[in-house]
């Protein structure tokens, strides 16, 4: 594994753990050149599933899209990273079990929209109005309103 500090090619294993999830082993990694630490995690590769975007056009599910828009979603917001990263784990976990080799991003769209709802409000309208590209105030509107129901229920 390179360091991706000095671009030195040996490193050593400072701690191995498992993640939450039991999908991925998280390897705490020390570099024997410049004593830097970094963090690795090791997938098992599953098989390839394709997403259907709007335009019709297919291409390679990928996960660091869901990290990178949960991410802007929630900057400035009190969710670690660590709760981010489960997010997408549990997002990438239920796709790859449902046995579908193509999805929808409105159907991947839809389960990030779950999990914000249940992590953050500012971060899920925030994501919402990009996603359902709200054009107008009462768009906003009609989504507090069934933010609101949801969470009184």
């Amino acid at each position: 594994m390179k360091c991706p500090f000095c671009g030195h090619d040996e490193s050593k294993v400072v701690d191995k753990r498992e993640t939450e999830d039991q999908k991925a082993t998280r390897r705490r990694r020390e570099c024997l050149k410049c004593e830097k630490r970094f963090t690795t995690y090791e997938r098992l590769e599953s098989t390839t599933i394709m997403v259907i975007k709007k335009n019709e056009t297919r291409q390679q599910f990928d996960r660091t899209k869901i990290l990178s828009g949960l991410i802007k979603a929630c900057e400035k917001r009190p969710i670690t990273m660590d709760q981010i990263e489960k997010a997408v784990s549990e997002i990438e976990l239920e796709i790859s079990t449902s046995g579908v080799k193509e999805i929808k991003t409105s159907d991947i769209g839809e389960l990030i929209m779950d999990k914000l709802k249940a992590l953050d409000d500012v971060a899920y309208i925030r994501f919402a109005s990009v996603y359902r590209e709200f054009a107008d105030l009462k768009s906003f509107e009609a989504a507090l309103k069934t933010l609101s129901k949801k969470k009184k229920n």
